[in-house]
């Protein structure tokens, strides 16, 4: 199983829009993917971020529901309508296999 995580530094004064933001991103995602993309937020740490978690069987279906992402014109808007609720170049994506 693969793991992708995003995650982003909320701007100063952002955080209702962005936790909305995440919760509408990941409902466009189920809707094109069919698949879950858990929104969370960290307990400890810098709490001013917001992270997205999905899981895929394999890096194929990973690569294949990136793909339908990228060429769905609602969901490239609405990631470009959120630019100013993120601090520019804090995202952050990580990607995990389970052993």
């Amino acid at each position: 199983m693969i793991i992708f995580q995003r995650t982003a530094s909320i701007a100063p004064g952002k955080a209702g829009p962005a936790l909305a933001f995440a919760h509408e991103i990941a409902k466009t995602f189920k809707a094109i993917t069919s698949l879950d993309l858990t929104v969370m937020m960290p307990v400890g740490g810098n709490p001013n971020r917001v992270a997205w978690r999905a899981s895929y069987k394999d890096l194929a279906q990973m690569d294949e529901m990136t793909m339908k992402m990228m060429s769905d014109k609602n969901y490239m808007s609405q990631v470009a309508s959120a630019a100013d609720l993120f601090i520019p170049g804090s995202v952050n994506d990580e990607i995990w296999r389970t052993v």
